[in-house]
């Protein structure tokens, strides 16, 4: 073997040592994963069995109900009382409406912001 034969194998070697190294260190990376998974899958709760699967109800799959809704009046505050907050509202329940009219936008409103119309003039 000459010298320049030899000076080609070192850097060939040294070479061959970095991809070995890389080698390792993907396999661990990926072990890990594999050992990290396990744990987390360990500690949650466990798979409803069949049994305990949701079930149709008795009168067979739920029907959309279409109809208006009308929102319950806020209540008036005489005057020089102290105005009312959002708690003292508590839960504000709505009502069916008895107009099957369904809502409809003021013509020439595009009825979003950004929605193209020329918006109410």
């Amino acid at each position: 073997m000459n010298i320049a034969s030899m000076q080609l194998a070192a850097p060939s070697g040294l070479m061959s040592l970095v991809l070995f190294v890389v080698a390792v260190a993907v396999l661990a990376l990926l072990g890990g994963g594999f050992w990290m998974t396990s744990r987390v899958r360990y500690r949650e709760s466990p798979r409803p069995r069949p049994e305990e699967q949701p079930k149709m109800p008795p009168g067979g799959p739920v029907r959309e109900v279409r109809q208006n809704r009308e929102s319950a009046e806020i209540p008036r505050i005489p005057k020089g009382e102290r105005p009312l907050t959002p708690y003292d509202l508590s839960n504000m329940d709505s009502r069916p409406s008895a107009s099957k009219e369904r809502p409809r936008w003021s013509k020439g409103s595009s009825g979003s912001f950004g929605g193209g119309g020329l918006g109410a003039h």
